[in-house]
């Protein structure tokens, strides 16, 4: 007797909507110079994607723009999902800002992964992948989670003395989870190539 494991099909994470890193209308090398283009962050998953904007469409870093599975008014398709490593430099130097945007959005998703993070081997902590945070930042906020979760980030830079900024600390991991060196993540799935 054969016994054929099958994986699993995980389900893909979609971004429905997207905040604008760069827009280049006249596209950029290596494709079709008459198509405008787009480098987004999706506002739940951090997708960075490369998008093809309708011709009649001129868009603003900043602006936020619809890239769900229903009609699109801007977008006229999703070429894939991109690198960080692919992103003009202009959309590369927009890409904290965004990241903070978003999180100021929704903090609480946020503030959740303060409140309610756990381990990830009997060794290591989730709280301990953001930069920053040691075994006594750790402790420091396990205890006062205990107390009372937190309700906001100055409120955690309240009650853990000498931890960095937290909202800070989430920006840069987001950053590096983008960047795709770790194999742990937190807030940014691990996807495939394309949509």
């Amino acid at each position: 007797m054969v016994v054929i494991f099958m994986r699993e099909r995980v389900p893909i994470k979609k971004d429905n909507w997207a905040i604008v890193l760069d827009f280049l209308s006249h596209g950029h090398s290596g494709m079709d110079r008459s198509q405008p283009m787009a480098h987004v962050l999706g506002e739940e998953y951090f997708s960075l994607l490369e998008v093809i904007i309708r011709d009649d469409v001129t868009l603003r870093v900043g602006d936020r723009i619809y890239i769900g599975d229903d009609k699109r008014d801007n977008v006229r398709y999703i070429r894939g999902r991109i690198g960080i490593n692919e992103l003009t430099v202009s959309a590369r130097g927009e890409l904290e800002d965004t990241a903070e945007e978003i999180i100021k959005k929704n903090p609480q998703r946020f503030l959740d992964f303060f409140n309610k993070s756990g381990n990830i081997s009997t060794r290591m902590h989730q709280l301990e992948l953001l930069p920053g945070i040691g075994k006594r930042h750790l402790w420091a906020i396990i205890d006062e989670r205990k107390v009372k979760p937190f309700e906001s980030f100055k409120d955690i830079k309240k009650r853990v003395p000498l931890l960095p900024d937290p909202e800070k600390m989430v920006i840069k991991r987001i950053i590096e989870e983008l960047d795709d060196k770790d194999k742990y993540r937190i807030f940014v799935p691990r996807m495939e190539r394309g949509r």
